[in-house]
């Protein structure tokens, strides 16, 4: 009995592929662009599309590529990231030249040679200021504290430096996918029907095959 079902089932799902009109590989479903211009839901905004090409030429001035397309919310958190970058970098070229100055007072403007009456022992006074530039002190430190200071703010500078051309070259690829994505439909709208159905094959031949159909409401 088990036999005679499955065999049943097998033979109703052939009949099937069978019976279904060719469909070819190449056909496309045209949406009905009266209906989809004049019915729309209620409360689903229209997006205008934009153009990656301008909004990322706009980027190139920081904030005008999100302006150009409508997402304005974003402009506090790019002007605040490049902002904060750029002062960073102010503060850390800042510090780096005060080491930088008192590393120089070892030697000899003139002639480029350690100074007179310069020992190992000898220090220099160097303004430290805090994190924010808020105050400073004047320290005197030797030569290797100056020169240990000094290598690492100018690191800080230079790293503070390539994030925020990475931070500016971020904002210009975000304008650019940003634009991309105003046309991309993630509403409800979108449906998936499969059923059977039949593909062209060589020799002007039809196989079976699985039909997938989206529907665009």
């Amino acid at each position: 009995m088990t036999h005679i079902v499955k065999f049943s089932c097998i033979a109703a799902f052939c009949l099937t592929l069978i019976t279904a009109p060719p469909i070819s590989a190449n056909i496309t479903y045209p949406r009905n662009t009266a209906i989809a211009d004049t019915v729309r839901k209620p409360g689903i905004r229209e997006v205008k599309p934009r153009s990656p090409r301008t909004a990322a030429l706009f980027a190139i001035v920081p904030g005008l590529g999100q302006g150009y397309n409508g997402d304005f919310w974003k402009l506090p958190i790019v002007y605040t990231a490049l902002g904060g970058s750029i002062f960073t970098v102010y503060l850390n070229s800042l510090k780096y030249h005060d080491y930088l100055k008192a590393y120089w007072s070892f030697y000899d403007p003139s002639t480029g040679t350690p100074a007179h009456n310069i020992t190992g022992d000898t220090k220099m006074p160097v303004r430290v200021r805090n994190l924010l530039n808020t105050k400073s002190t004047v320290k005197l430190l030797t030569k290797d504290q100056i020169v240990r200071n000094k290598d690492a703010w100018r690191r800080y500078r230079n790293v503070s430096i390539l994030t925020s051309g990475l931070i500016y070259v971020l904002t210009i690829i975000e304008a650019n996918v940003a634009a991309h994505l105003k046309t991309f439909d993630i509403s409800d709208d979108l449906s998936v029907r499969m059923g059977p159905g039949s593909v062209e094959g060589p020799f002007s031949a039809f196989a079976p095959g699985l039909q997938v159909v989206f529907n665009f409401k």
